[in-house]
């Protein structure tokens, strides 16, 4: 069943958590901002097939490859959020989406406002950390 959101609809704490109208503005938001990721990435190919790669003057050939291998990092960086992207959207058809993947618990709404990829409440995320930099430690 498809759900239609009002204009400038925004979840609210007063509604129950992670309703049809809360799982389809989190949808709606994941898939904009992916779109959004695809559309800089096509751009970055655009921008690397239209490059002068023959720079006679060596300091403008080593800008030009600085400013590429930086801009592809950052692509780089896009596909592993659009994978992430991807993920949440699963979550959100399979019911799993705005819970903990640790605790179980709701993230929250101000959380995934702010990070709608986010799988871990504040407090599970601060622990995974925590851990992490334990065992780097080691």
């Amino acid at each position: 069943m498809a759900v239609t959101l009002k204009a400038n609809y925004a979840p609210s704490e007063k509604e129950e958590y992670m309703n049809e109208n809360q799982l389809e503005y989190f949808r709606q938001k994941l898939l904009s901002w992916k779109q959004e990721l695809l559309e800089e990435s096509g751009q970055t190919l655009k921008n690397l097939k239209e490059e002068t790669w023959n720079e006679s003057d060596i300091t403008d050939r080593a800008s030009v490859e600085t400013d590429t291998a930086l801009e592809l990092r950052t692509r780089d960086r896009y596909r592993k959020l659009i994978n992430k992207i991807e993920a949440a959207l699963r979550r959100i058809e399979t019911g799993e989406f705005g819970y903990c993947e640790v605790t179980g618990d709701p993230i929250g709404l101000k959380r995934l406002e702010a990070r709608p990829i986010a799988t871990m409440t504040i407090a599970a995320q601060e622990e995974h950390e925590r851990e992490e930099t334990r065992y780097a430690d080691e």
